[in-house]
């Protein structure tokens, strides 16, 4: 029980710290962008747009502080989400942790989760044309978890055999392809959309960084305040 109330505070102060460091960086880096995005969208199809805004009426946030509140709601729950699945694999690992070894977790959850998807789905703005959704999420899933399968192979074991399946796990996905609309067609320009899926990535670089760094230090400090 002890080790999970220190797995479970550490996951909570990793995520509430880097939950609140994203939601800052999203605001100052990729919303900005969306907004841009979101006004070329409405000017190449207002009819629709403006369809579209009369059906989201009765759910979407206003922009401003309101639409701010929601992403940092949603920002601190994914952050503490993810600093339980490092906290996780710290506790397997063994040790203490510390900063330096969540850091190289947190390196891994980007590759997993962002670069590796990234290279098959790069991330995109509103207006552009995209292949079916639940082709798009199943294909991000099984990418993100081939990755992390593979890195954990590489990481736990030592056989030159798995090794090789996970070379093959992290390949695998991108050799199959990520789906991809029948037509490519975007509101906004290329420029935009190539400088919000630099920002994007940056952003989950510095996130990830951030929460296995954070989570390390809090495993750490746990510890030695329970010895």
């Amino acid at each position: 029980m002890a080790a999970f109330r220190r797995l479970l505070y550490a996951a909570l102060c990793a995520g509430l710290v880097s939950g609140v460091f994203v939601a800052l960086a999203h605001q100052i880096g990729t919303a900005p962008l969306i907004h841009q995005a979101e006004i070329f969208e409405a000017a190449q199809h207002p009819a629709a747009a403006q369809a579209s805004n009369h059906e989201a009426a009765a759910w979407q946030p206003e922009n401003g502080v309101e639409r701010a509140a929601y992403t940092l709601a949603a920002d601190l729950i994914a952050a503490i989400g993810f600093a339980l699945l490092v906290a996780a694999g710290l506790a397997v690992q063994g040790g203490d942790g510390g900063w330096r070894v969540g850091l190289w977790w947190g390196l891994a959850g980007f590759a997993a989760m962002t670069l590796a998807p990234g290279l098959g789905l790069p991330p995109e703005l509103p207006g552009t044309a995209a292949a079916p959704l639940l082709a798009r999420q199943l294909w991000w899933l099984a990418t993100a978890a081939a990755t992390g399968g593979g890195l954990a192979l590489l990481a736990f074991t030592r056989r030159p055999l798995y090794a090789a399946l996970a070379v093959i796990l992290i390949a695998l996905p991108q050799l199959y392809g990520a789906p991809q609309p029948a037509v490519a067609a975007a509101a906004a320009p290329d420029a935009l959309a190539h400088r919000f899926a630099a920002v994007v990535v940056l952003v989950s670089f510095l996130f990830w960084a951030t929460l296995g760094a954070s989570t390390g230090y809090f495993h750490r400090r746990f510890a030695a305040h329970r010895g």
